[in-house]
């Protein structure tokens, strides 16, 4: 047992030194330091069951981690995310001298299922502005401001809280949002998400730091606040709690350009994605736009829908 104290001691200082230097030289945001640490938290529970600990643990360890994810029902995504933890922080223990080897280098990667994102259709978004749009006091104001700038721009839930009240003036055409890892982007805002925070900032009596105060003025409002206040929205809206989030109405914005015409590169920089491999998930929408551009203008399709041309299989059966 003392053995076990003194390697969770030192799984305990060498992992506040990985996230510190994930902070300082990665920029990592505070909710990625938070999931790293939950992650490795949890393979040290597992390997503690095992005599060893995070500095101690062999490649037949990981190994065996994680194929005690995939037998608790794990998603090879949440799978994939829990190794990304564990070469990172084995590189970080190489690097420094910590251990000579690297036992998560030759660990095989589950393969991610390919499932699309969720997203609601342009009416249900036009049901839930309403709603927020009819509901009354601070609370409704800040619902129809949040969710008009959340679907007008395409935000995460952190980005639009972390607002200060001094972004969106009343002539504003376009707000500077800080990203993930510290990283600015600039994205456009309609008339009706400027007009909604104007709203929202009106009905203040006192005007602080943030667009979305919480019940402490001094700081912004939290996600749980927030969430409650939308899963109301959602149920006078007529929609179902369980298929709306933020993140879902981010994948709205993001689904819904890209059916009128936008392409991956310009969203990759609305979103605010670092690498196009992230924005691509969406190019299931360009494959149906484009198959509905060669059906509507394609000149053998035209022929063909005006019965001037055969189709190949009924050709191929003369």
């Amino acid at each position: 047992m003392a053995v076990l104290l003194e390697r969770h001691g030192l799984m305990d200082r060498h992992l506040e030194s990985f996230l510190e230097m994930m902070a300082a030289e990665r920029g990592a945001a505070r909710n990625t330091l938070a999931a790293y640490r939950a992650d490795l938290d949890d393979l040290q529970a597992f390997l503690t069951t095992r005599g060893e600990s995070l500095s101690t643990s062999g490649t037949a360890d990981l190994r065996a981690y994680l194929v005690s994810l995939a037998d608790a029902g794990l998603s090879p995504r949440t799978q994939a995310r829990r190794l990304a933890a564990m070469r990172q922080f084995h590189k970080f223990l190489l690097r420094e001298g910590v251990r000579p080897d690297d036992p998560a280098r030759l660990l095989d990667s589950p393969k991610p299922s390919a499932a699309l994102p969720k997203n609601l259709t342009e009416a249900e978004v036009e049901h839930l502005l309403r709603a927020a749009a009819e509901a009354p006091g601070l609370r409704g104001l800040t619902m129809r401001a949040g969710l008009e700038i959340l679907y007008a721009s395409g935000l995460r839930i952190s980005e639009l809280l972390s607002l200060q009240s001094v972004a969106l003036t009343a002539d504003a055409e376009m707000l500077l949002v800080r990203g993930k890892g510290g990283k600015d982007r600039v994205v456009p805002l309609s008339d009706a998400a400027r007009e909604a925070a104007r709203a929202l900032r009106a009905a203040r009596k006192k005007q602080g730091r943030w667009l979305f105060p919480g019940r402490d003025s001094r700081k912004p409002l939290t996600r749980q606040a927030f969430f409650l206040h939308l899963k109301q929205t959602v149920l006078t809206a007529g929609l179902d709690p369980a298929r709306v989030s933020p993140h879902v109405l981010r994948h709205s914005f993001a689904s819904h350009l890209l059916g009128r015409g936008a392409d991956l590169r310009s969203l990759q920089m609305l979103l605010g994605h670092a690498d196009i491999a992230t924005t691509q998930i969406y190019t299931h929408l360009l494959a149906e736009r484009l198959q509905k551009l060669v059906e509507q203008h394609h000149p053998l399709a035209l022929a063909y829908m005006a019965g001037e041309r055969l189709h190949p299989t009924e050709a191929a059966e003369r």
